[in-house]
């Protein structure tokens, strides 16, 4: 077996604040914006030792932002000329600036270093190279007044990983996950199509909020009709509420990972990204009544059914046959617009191989936290 590594760490409690000097800021993303002086608090994580050398790293986090707050999130790495500065991997609010948050949605461009570069929400290193060490940090902002509303974090996390896996390699055999099935309501994303295109040309490119939807749907944390009523209409609008609510305005997408999983956190689930080795452990979940998110990539070619090609793709995985091939609610619903469309049954060693190959492996864990998690194993990466 080639190498397929991942160490997700975590941090639910010891959340110490310490103030930090007032900061201005200017959201560029804003039409005529001006300064704002910001009250500031930080937290910062141990750092993190690592028993392999990590290619990426993957933050995650669960919080809620009150009217006027958000947070900045950055990470540093240890590498053979020191430790880098501090790079961000977002700022964040769960609302923009057309409702409650006084900042945009962003992660930020063009970071840089000698040891790697930050890619939208992934942090990877040079080629050939890998980290042992790393730290994040979390700045809380907050309008200035006598009595602030903090954001509260109930979650930070980081997956780091390292994943060569040969194109040849034999995929895993069924495991505990044959014949079982989550219920997870079926949407569509190509019904959104020529939709809110300000939102990155509408349903078109909404794989990650609708399979986000999804989850949300099935453990019953989707948004209410009342909070929806600003959509404008009655076709699954649970599902452009999620794209508001995870748009990246840097990367102009709604497929930021990370902000997926804030998201689903913000609708009180325990949500993170993390890196899994292959459909055995995908299967653990599924058995343990779990559904995940997944990211693929393949040509048409090499994914018998589903009809279309991608690049990058989010879908879940919400069971296994009996054969032990995977059943998906996949939102691209073989290009039509349907819901009747969305689950699919994919061959097995197939899924196994355009999940893993240029997506290491990529899901997000989303459960309400009364919901256990399978076993993990000894290198942790998932808990």
């Amino acid at each position: 077996m080639t190498e397929r590594h991942a160490l997700l760490t975590v941090w639910e409690t010891g959340f110490d604040w310490s103030t930090a000097p007032d900061a201005d800021h200017v959201d560029v993303h804003a039409d005529d914006a001006e300064p704002v002086t910001y009250a500031a608090r930080v937290w910062e994580s141990p750092v993190v030792e690592s028993p392999f050398a990590a290619t990426e790293l993957i933050p995650s986090w669960n919080a809620r932002t009150p009217a006027g707050t958000w947070l900045l999130i950055e990470g540093r790495v240890d590498g053979q000329d020191g430790w880098t500065p501090w790079f961000t991997f977002a700022r964040w609010a769960e609302d923009d600036p057309a409702g409650e948050s006084p900042i945009t949605r962003t992660t930020l461009r063009d970071q840089h270093f000698a040891t790697g570069r930050v890619e939208t929400d992934t942090w990877v290193a040079v080629p050939g190279h890998g980290v042992e060490r790393w730290q994040l940090r979390v700045t809380a902002h907050a309008v200035a007044a006598d009595e602030i509303a903090w954001p509260t974090v109930t979650l930070v996390a980081v997956v780091a990983s390292r994943f060569e896996i040969a194109a040849d390699e034999p995929t895993s055999l069924p495991g505990v996950g044959r014949d079982h099935e989550v219920a997870v309501p079926p949407r569509s994303q190509r019904l959104h199509i020529d939709t809110f295109p300000e939102w990155d040309n509408g349903g078109q490119s909404w794989c990650s909020p609708t399979s986000t939807t999804m989850l949300l749907e099935h453990w019953g944390r989707a948004p209410e009709r009342d909070e929806v009523a600003w959509v404008g209409h009655e076709v699954d609008p649970e599902v452009v509420h999620g794209v508001r609510r995870v748009f990246d305005r840097s990367y102009g997408g709604a497929g930021n990972w990370a902000f997926n999983t804030a998201y689903a956190g913000t609708r009180g689930l325990r949500a993170y990204v993390t890196r899994l080795r292959d459909l055995t452990e995908a299967e653990a979940f599924v058995a343990a009544g779990v559904p995940l998110v997944v990211s693929v990539t393949f040509r048409e070619d090499e994914l018998d059914g589903a009809g279309y090609e991608t690049n990058g793709h989010l879908l879940t995985i919400v069971g296994f046959t009996a054969e032990g091939d995977v059943v998906s609610n996949d939102p691209n619903s073989h290009r039509v617009a349907s819901n009747d469309e969305v689950r699919t049954v994919y061959r097995r060693d197939q899924f196994e191989r355009v999940w893993l190959g240029d997506n290491g492996g990529l899901a997000y864990v989303m459960h309400p936290r009364n919901v256990a998690l399978p076993a993990a194993p000894a290198e942790t990466n998932w808990g």
